[in-house]
């Protein structure tokens, strides 16, 4: 997959995952629903975060980023969820996958951006962050 494909797919996944989260955010249940629950308000935050910048990256390389749902929908790999209660643990879990899934996705944009050094250095940064987030799931997993 080239760059430019690549970070169209991005846009849209951390469009779809803010919204995903969202709904984690808003039907978590249990003991820990706090702290979970304000944990997913950063994510979803930090998503948005990250949206933007690969949208603004994009525009920097005169090329524009998806801008419709219905683009983000044709572009992405992630799955929705229904509106109902999630624990803890499947919360947990999801979140996981899904950090696994964007960490990814800046390794191959990343391997695309040989020739861009400041793409390159962006995806460094979000791969930083998704690391942490896979580390943190980890261990209350455990």
């Amino acid at each position: 997959m080239k760059k430019l494909e690549i970070m169209r797919k991005l846009v849209a996944d951390l469009a779809v995952l803010n919204t995903k989260f969202h709904n984690l955010h808003w039907n978590v249940k249990g003991p820990r629903f706090v702290p979970v629950h304000e944990a997913l308000e950063d994510m979803y935050n930090e998503f948005f975060e990250h949206y933007d910048d690969v949208a603004e990256r994009m525009r920097m390389l005169d090329a524009y980023a998806p801008a419709a749902l219905k683009d983000y929908l044709a572009l992405t790999d992630v799955e929705e969820l229904p509106e109902k209660d999630f624990d803890i643990k499947e919360v947990i879990t999801i979140v996981k996958a899904s950090y696994e899934g964007l960490k990814a996705s800046v390794q191959a944009l990343r391997d695309a951006s040989s020739d861009d050094a400041v793409t390159a250095a962006m995806c460094d940064d979000l791969e930083s962050a998704y690391d942490k987030r896979i580390w943190f799931a980890s261990q209350q997993l455990k």
